[in-house]
């Protein structure tokens, strides 16, 4: 657990800091570096993407992931936990509910957090999530100086998930097979490009949905 305990920290620390620099700059600022994070959200994204090497598969996934999650209304679940927290804090922060989701699925779907994740549980070596820990801990700051304090408690989000994966490290290490990391990534990829271009304000996309999709494409990989 030392690994996302550590992950945990540097969310907190860099979205402190980016709370503290975001209130400084005017409103004209804030819009450039949202745009900013649009654009970088989408590289990760696409860069994610392009690890498939069974398009269709990845395809298959989202279309009936996207399905399942828009019948259970994940996406829904995700705004309701950010707005359950918001009270709780009493935060009035009209962005709060889309930086927590936003920053809590690029945090999240990312193959460092699951590499990393598995081997801390199986091995004890969180050297993985130390990197991603730094890389994480940079993001929070750029994306609370622009989507606010909801980023701070994304800090949550890293804890139980990625604490969840080093826990149950040595039942999951199957997905650290090639095969199965590859089409993984390629799925969460294509949900952080959708996350991309919601903001950059071209289409509002219900990601939250697609996260089924995810266990869509294990599941098939399992079973083909």
């Amino acid at each position: 657990m030392k690994g996302t305990l550590v992950n945990t920290a540097t969310v907190i620390l860099g979205s402190t800091v980016g709370l503290l620099i975001g209130a400084r700059f005017p409103e004209r600022i804030n819009t450039i570096v949202m745009h900013a994070l649009g654009l970088a959200t989408l590289l990760i994204g696409f860069k994610m993407a392009f690890k498939t090497e069974n398009i269709l598969l990845v395809i298959g996934s989202l279309a009936i992931g996207g399905i399942i999650g828009e019948l259970l209304k994940l996406e829904e679940g995700l705004e309701r936990i950010g707005e359950f927290i918001k009270r709780k804090v009493r935060s009035e922060s009209g962005s709060f509910v889309l930086g927590f989701v936003t920053s809590s699925l690029v945090f999240c779907l990312g193959p460092m957090t699951i590499v990393g994740s598995i081997q801390d549980g199986v091995s004890g070596d969180a050297s993985v999530l130390y990197a991603k820990s730094l890389l994480d801990g940079f993001a929070s700051m750029v994306f609370a100086s622009s989507l606010g304090v909801g980023v701070f408690f994304s800090s949550l989000t890293v804890l139980l998930f990625q604490g969840s994966l080093t826990l149950l490290g040595s039942r999951l290490s199957f997905l650290l097979k090639p095969e199965v990391l590859n089409e993984l990534t390629a799925t969460g990829g294509l949900i952080i490009v959708g996350i991309g271009i919601y903001l950059l304000g071209i289409k509002k996309i219900k990601v939250g949905n697609f996260l089924t999709a995810l266990v869509v494409v294990i599941l098939a990989l399992i079973f083909k």
